[in-house]
């Protein structure tokens, strides 16, 4: 390739660069944002900005609002986001089977929705039990365990956004309400590498989560759930090492190393998790 076409490749991954970098900010604003807006969010250039919206615009993936004149993401984005949560279903049933047979309590799977959390994946164990959430349902995160999870390993900027808009509203007298208290909450899940729920978002009910990490991106949170006197006898640590292991499992099916290894590293960025129970 000569001097000219390498040029001319290395703008076009630029802008497709520059591009998703405008949809994630509309994706983590949970709001309308106008162009100055973006443009400071993005640190882009203004006429930039705006011609790649009106790219964006033109083929669906960014909606402009006629009155307002701000802009969100635009229904073609779902058909990128409601595959992608099939998959990841799909991929992640054999792991929470396993994860169920283990813990003889039900699991889940979780991903980020728009500042909630949306439940996409579920298993539960042969004897037969009451389920705590179903797939489908979509809750605050502040007051769940894979709530803590995805929130826990998002930029705090993004996060603050989150708890701005939704609040910490009590679920139960045991809810985390208060924004300092919440923030160190946060910081130990950050630190630990899993999360606890005792009874925040349904009394009587607690609930143990981990994240799933593809190439060093959060992607999802897996999760075990049941009723507290039932939890409260689990081993946590060899819970938490075992829900471990199979997020490291489904990272390599979700998004397996361009080497064709089976994923078998860590899923955690460095320092995560590390020799934590």
């Amino acid at each position: 390739m000569d001097e000219s076409g390498q040029d001319a490749r290395a703008t076009g991954v630029q802008s497709v660069k520059r591009a998703l970098d405008l949809l994630e900010c509309l994706g983590s604003a949970g709001e309308p944002l106008g162009l100055k807006r973006l443009t400071d969010l993005s640190g882009l250039p203004l006429a930039t900005v705006h011609r790649l919206l009106s790219t964006l615009s033109a083929r669906g993936y960014v909606r402009q609002d006629g009155r307002s004149r701000k802009y969100v993401l635009g229904a073609s984005v779902l058909k990128l986001r409601d595959p992608y949560s099939r998959v990841v279903a799909v991929r992640a049933h054999p792991f929470l089977a396993e994860l169920a047979r283990f813990s003889r309590e039900t699991a889940n799977l979780a991903v980020m929705d728009g500042g909630h959390v949306l439940y996409v994946a579920q298993a539960a164990p042969e004897r037969k039990l009451r389920m705590f959430t179903e797939v489908g349902n979509r809750l605050l995160p502040h007051s769940n365990a894979v709530g803590k999870i995805l929130l826990a390993f998002r930029p705090r900027n993004e996060v603050a956004g989150i708890i701005e808009r939704n609040g910490l509203p009590a679920r139960t007298a045991s809810t985390i309400t208060d924004v300092d208290a919440f923030w160190a909450e946060l910081e130990r899940t950050a630190t630990s590498g899993y999360a606890v729920d005792n009874g925040e978002e349904e009394e009587d009910v607690h609930c143990v989560a981990v994240p799933v990490f593809v190439l060093a991106e959060l992607v999802a949170a897996i999760s075990v759930s049941g009723p507290a006197g039932r939890m409260s006898r689990h081993d946590r640590p060899e819970l938490v090492a075992e829900m471990r292991r199979l997020a490291v499992a489904l990272s390599g099916a979700l998004g397996a190393p361009a080497d064709g290894s089976p994923g078998d590293a860590s899923p955690y960025p460095a320092g995560v998790g590390e020799d934590r129970g």
